[in-house]
C-alpha cells in the first residue's frame, strides 16, 4: 500500500489533501520501483511505499538484505517500465474482495493493512502493467512522466515501526522532472553526508553515544560541552534581558502529577517505568510544564503579576525505540529549552507577537536567515470550546501578520489542547528543521484549576503559552554542526585560536602567546609538537579552528602574531593585544 498512513481512511475520487506535482511524481516512482523489485525478487513481499520530503521509499520483506549491486539492477529494471509508457490506472474494489485478491497473491502485509480498514469500505487500487498496489493516489498519468530518478540507499525498518515485528528492507529513492534537478539533489545528498553531525561530532571530538551507557544518551566531551555552555549562557542572558524569569525543576515527580497533567494517559508509551520511593511511584519527567504549573499554584496570583514568563533548560527523558534513534536528532534524554507564559486573555495578542519576535531574534543570532512558518489549527479531536479556539487562532494569525511573516496554514495540525505556530529554520542545504513552537493551551490550566484574581476580585483562569525555542539543545547543536559543516561561528567555537610553533626556538614565545590570549578571554590551544608546520596547519584546519597563529623567528623577534583564518586568508603580523581586540570584537552573535 503506497500511502501516508498504514491504515488509510476510505478513499474518495480525489484525495482530501492536495499533493504537489513533485510528491505525485515520487509516489508514482515508488510504484515503479516496487514493480521492478517484484520482477527481480519474486519472493519479495511489499508493504508500504509513500512519497516523503524530496523522495520516496518502499519497504520489502525479502530473504536477504539488498546490496548496492541490487539497487543498480532495480534501477535498470525500472527503466523498462518508464520506457514502456505504461498507464497508471485507478480501480475500486470491495474490501473483502481486496483481502481475497492480496491473500491469493501471497501479500500478507497488504492483507493485514486491509483487515484494519472497516468492513464495507471501498478500496482503491492503482495498476500499471502487471503490478497492482493498494493505494490512495494520486499518480502521474503514465510511467514515461518519470524522467529522472535515483535509488539512493537501503536501510532496515521494522514493520509498522514496531521492533517486535519483522525487520524489513527499506529502499530510498528520489525522482525529479529533469536530470538537472536530480543532479542538484544528489549533490546535496553528498554534501549532507559530509556534514552529518555524527561524523563531525566524532572527528571534532565533541560528543559520543556509547552502548555501555545506553542508546540515545549523550556523553558531552570537553569541546562539545564548552560550545553547549556558550549556547546556554547566551540563551539565559537573552531571556533575562527579555523579561523572563529562570526556574529549575527536579528530574522526577510522583505519579499523580503526571496523572493530573494527562501525560500518564496520553504519552504512557514514551514514559520510563516508575520507581518506588517510600512506597509511592515516581516517574522520570518527560515534560517540564507540570512543574511550572505547580510553581504557579504555589500562591494565589493577581492580575498584576501577569504576564509571568518562566523559562528553563530542563532535561527530560522519553522512551524512543532503538530503530528511530539518530545521533543528537533523536535521543532519549535531552535538554528542552522550555518557557511557559501565564497570561490573561487581554494579553494574548501582545504576548504572541512578542514571543514570536523573540524566537526569530534568537535563531537569527545563530546566523539563520531563512524560515518557514506554519499556523496549525484545530484538529478533528480537541478539547475546549470552539469560540476559544477561534479566538486563539485569530490571535496567532494577528501576531504573524503584525510581524510580516509569510506562513502556510496547517489545517488540523494543532495539538488537541490548542493551536500553534511552528517556526522551521532553513539551513545551508535548504533543509527545514523544526525548532520554535508557540502553543496556546486551554487544557492544562483547566486540569490543574489555575486561577488568578481579576481586577473585579473574581477568580479567572489564565491562558498558558508553551514555547520551545531551539527545540532541544541536543537537536539544535546537531543542526548548527550540519549548517556550518563543523566550522562553528567564532563566538561559539570551542577553540577560537590555535598557536602553531615553527620550531623549538619559538616554543617559549608560543607558550607566552597562549597564556596572554587565555588571560584575555580568548579560547586558545597550542601545538608545540615537532611536526612540520604544514602538518600542524592541516591539523588545525581539520579541527575547524577559526584562527591559526604561526609563531616563527619573525614573530618572536617582533613579539607579535600572524593570524591565518580557516578559510586561508593570511593577515599581516600584529601585536598580541591587537589580535585579542579583533577576536573579542568578532565574538558576538549575529544581529539582524
Amino acid at each position: 500500500m503506497s500511502n501516508d498512513a498504514p491504515n488509510p481512511p476510505p478513499v474518495a475520487p480525489k484525495a482530501a489533501r492536495e499533493h504537489s506535482p513533485l510528491e505525485t511524481l515520487n509516489h508514482s516512482a515508488s510504484h515503479v520501483m516496487a514493480a521492478a523489485v517484484k520482477r527481480l525478487f519474486p519472493g519479495a513481499k511489499v508493504t508500504i511505499g509513500p512519497a516523503i520530503d524530496n523522495g520516496f521509499y518502499y519497504d520489502f520483506d525479502v530473504e536477504r538484505p539488498f546490496t548496492e549491486e541490487d539497487l543498480v539492477a532495480i534501477e535498470a529494471e525500472m527503466a523498462k517500465d518508464v520506457k514502456a509508457d505504461l498507464e497508471f490506472q485507478r480501480e475500486e474494489i470491495d474490501r473483502d474482495q481486496a483481502v481475497e485478491m492480496f491473500r491469493g497473491m501471497g501479500e500478507s502485509y497488504k492483507v493485514e493493512i486491509i483487515e484494519g480498514i472497516p468492513a464495507g469500505t471501498t478500496i482503491t487500487l492503482y495498476r500499471h502493467g502487471d503490478f497492482v498496489d493498494l493505494c490512495r493516489g494520486p499518480h502521474v498519468d503514465r510511467t514515461s512522466r518519470i524522467k529522472a530518478y535515483k535509488l539512493t540507499n537501503v536501510a532496515g525498518a521494522y514493520w509498522r515501526g514496531d521492533e517486535r515485528r519483522q525487520m524489513l528492507q527499506r529502499i530510498y529513492g528520489c525522482a525529479f522532472t529533469d536530470k538537472k534537478a536530480l543532479d542538484e539533489h544528489l549533490r546535496k545528498i553528498e554534501e549532507a553526508k559530509k556534514r552529518d553531525h555524527r561524523r563531525l561530532g566524532k572527528d571534532l571530538d565533541l560528543f559520543s553515544i556509547d552502548e555501555d551507557i545506553g542508546g540515545g544518551l549523550v556523553l558531552w566531551h570537553p569541546k562539545g560541552a564548552l560550545t553547549r555552555y556558550l549556547i546556554e549562557e547566551f540563551w539565559r542572558r537573552e531571556h533575562l534581558a527579555s523579561g523572563y524569569d529562570l526556574v529549575n525543576s527536579p528530574h522526577i515527580a510522583r505519579e499523580n502529577l503526571w496523572q493530573t497533567s494527562g501525560h500518564l494517559g496520553w504519552y504512557k508509551e514514551n514514559l520510563y517505568n516508575g520507581m518506588d520511593v517510600d512506597g509511592q511511584q515516581y516517574l522520570v519527567k518527560p515534560m517540564n510544564c507540570p512543574f511550572h504549573i505547580t510553581m504557579f499554584k504555589n500562591r494565589l496570583r493577581s492580575y498584576r503579576d501577569l504576564p509571568m514568563r518562566w523559562a528553563e533548560l530542563g532535561t527530560v527523558y522519553r522512551y524512543e525505540r532503538s530503530g528511530v534513534l539518530h545521533g543528537l536528532l533523536r535521543v532519549r534524554g535531552f535538554t528542552q529549552d522550555d518557557a511557559h507564559l501565564f497570561i490573561t486573555k487581554d494579553q494574548l495578542n501582545y504576548e504572541i507577537e512578542r514571543v514570536t519576535r523573540f524566537c526569530l531574534h534568537i535563531l537569527r543570532s545563530f546566523g539563520f536567515v531563512s524560515f518557514k512558518t506554519y499556523l496549525a489549527t484545530r484538529p478533528a479531536k480537541f478539547v475546549g470550546e470552539v469560540p476559544a479556539w477561534d479566538e486563539a487562532e485569530a490571535a496567532l494569525k494577528r501576531g504573524l501578520d503584525a510581524i510580516g511573516l509569510d506562513y502556510e496554514m496547517d489545517v488540523g495540525g494543532g495539538a488537541f489542547y490548542g493551536p500553534k505556530i511552528d517556526l522551521k529554520l532553513v539551513d545551508a542545504l535548504d533543509r527545514e528543521w523544526q525548532c520554535s513552537t508557540i502553543q496556546v493551551d486551554f487544557q492544562l490550566p483547566e486540569r490543574f484549576q489555575l486561577e488568578y484574581v481579576a481586577p473585579d476580585g473574581s477568580r479567572q483562569r489564565p491562558i498558558m503559552l508553551h514555547r520551545a525555542l531551539l527545540g532541544s539543545i541536543e537537536r539544535f547543536f546537531a543542526v548548527l554542526l550540519e549548517h556550518y559543516a563543523g566550522a562553528l561561528p567564532l563566538w561559539i567555537a570551542p577553540v577560537q585560536a590555535k598557536v602553531l610553533t615553527v620550531s623549538e626556538k619559538s616554543e617559549e614565545f608560543g607558550r607566552e602567546v597562549e597564556e596572554q590570549l587565555r588571560a584575555a578571554g580568548v579560547r586558545v590551544e597550542k601545538d608545540l609538537s615537532s611536526d612540520k608546520l604544514g602538518a600542524k596547519i592541516r591539523r588545525a584546519q581539520l579541527e575547524k579552528a577559526p584562527y591559526m597563529l604561526v609563531i616563527g623567528d619573525k614573530e618572536v623577534a617582533a613579539r607579535g602574531v600572524s593570524p591565518r583564518s580557516r578559510d586561508g586568508r593570511q593577515a599581516e603580523m600584529m601585536p598580541i593585544d591587537a589580535f585579542v581586540r579583533q577576536v573579542l570584537d568578532e565574538s558576538h552573535p549575529s544581529r539582524s
